[in-house]
């Protein structure tokens, strides 16, 4: 086994010196913050009631991901239409056949109702999710035990899903999203890699550790080359980039986010102008309201997931000079859809239809939010409603893995 691992490292080096020269890779942060996982730390030491039960999860989870076996596209039991298993493949999860046709070709679309067939292991999406939950339990684990075992684990995994020759994924999704008599991949597949995001973050956390080799982690920063490359030229990325909902705020904070992964700046820059002109000006309005996603039949769900892809943004702003957080035309602003989600957590009661009532509960409601509720307590400090939000949530959800990422001051 080390000997074969040794050649195809070898030969993952020898491809990394003849590519692109690549950045160097020093242990880096990227949506992650040092100081804030650092005050977590801080936090736990203290035996803080409100991150014990985060903790203890997170605990849970790395420790049920240990016995996980790895995870590769190839062991689904469907095959793209490429015929490559190598290629990611899924369905559009909100498809169905046609009731009123024999074979049910071509399929129909029922917004905000989830196909079980498209969670299969036939397809990819739900092994992609577990692959990168896995690995992002494994890699904060190692950060807040210092144990190897999670570290070692999160290597593992990320060795057969981005460089093992028999097993890893070509960095393209041509066939994401597929519909049965319709396409066989659409642009809007993208949004099933937003984990990677999850997945860069947690290696750039593990580089001091021997999770992978220097030539290990060059070769998984080609690959996110690689893929960065797909999404800026293939027409699945341009139909993304052109999405005026959740879908384009995600292909942006993917963009910008490979791109300071593989070290070009000028990319992120880019995207992030981009950011400010298109995706803030036209997707959230002066009330704060996410419009493309309050028409939805799942409202509060894609409201808030929405403006995860936006505090990203604001996170990679940080980064790169770019000034994000504050961007603002006209009252449209970042800050202005955290106040719109805000005046529902623990106050007003939710307005929109939803599909699902659960979704439009007041846990519902609560549950959503947590997430961007820590993430504007970090970002406007000088608004002191959104801190008291977030504590709320932390005292009455207890156990998220949000609260070690972004803890309160």
């Amino acid at each position: 086994m080390m000997i074969k691992r040794s050649l195809w490292c070898a030969a993952w080096l020898a491809a990394s010196l003849s590519a692109p020269a690549l950045a160097a890779s020093p242990s880096q942060f990227y949506t992650y913050d040092p100081a804030e996982l650092a005050l977590a730390k801080q936090k736990l030491a203290a035996h803080d009631p409100l991150y014990q039960p985060s903790y203890d999860a997170l605990l849970k989870e790395a420790n049920a991901a240990l016995s996980h076996r790895r995870y590769s596209v190839v062991d689904k039991t469907l095959s793209p239409a490429s015929g490559d298993k190598h290629d990611f493949f899924s369905f559009g999860p909100y498809w169905w056949p046609d009731p009123a046709k024999t074979d049910g070709l071509p399929y129909i679309r029922k917004d905000g109702v989830h196909n079980p067939a498209a969670s299969t292991d036939g397809t990819d999406s739900t092994r992609m999710g577990k692959f990168s939950h896995d690995v992002t339990v494994l890699a904060l684990a190692w950060y807040f035990t210092g144990e190897q075992k999670y570290a070692l684990k999160a290597g593992e995994l990320s060795r057969a899903w981005f460089l093992a020759p028999e097993t890893r994924m070509n960095p393209n999704l041509d066939y994401g999203q597929a519909i049965p008599g319709r396409v066989n991949g659409r642009g809007i597949g993208i949004i099933s890699s937003r984990s990677l995001i999850d997945v860069m973050d947690s290696l750039a956390l593990l580089q001091p550790t021997e999770a992978l080799s220097d030539a290990e982690n060059a070769g998984v920063r080609a690959w996110y080359r690689d893929y960065l490359n797909w999404l800026l030229n293939s027409r699945n990325g341009f139909e993304e980039s052109n999405a005026h909902n959740n879908h384009g705020t995600f292909y942006s904070a993917q963009l910008v986010a490979y791109a300071l992964y593989t070290g070009q700046q000028e990319i992120a820059k880019r995207e992030l102008d981009i950011t400010k002109i298109r995706r803030i000006a036209g997707q959230i309005d002066r009330e704060g309201k996410l419009i493309a996603e309050l028409e939805r039949t799942r409202p509060s769900g894609y409201v808030n997931f929405a403006l995860e892809a936006f505090g990203y943004l604001g996170r990679y702003g940080e980064l790169t000079g770019q000034q994000v957080w504050e961007h603002g035309e006209d009252a449209h602003s970042i800050a202005q859809g955290y106040r719109f989600v805000a005046r529902y957590v623990n106050g007003e009661k939710w307005p929109y239809p939803e599909i699902d009532p659960k979704e439009g509960s007041v846990d519902g409601i609560n549950k959503h939010a947590m997430h961007n509720m820590l993430a504007a307590a970090r970002a406007y400090k000088s608004e002191p409603l959104f801190a008291q939000k977030a504590r709320w949530l932390l005292e009455h959800y207890p156990g998220q893995l949000d609260a070690l990422i972004l803890p309160l001051e």
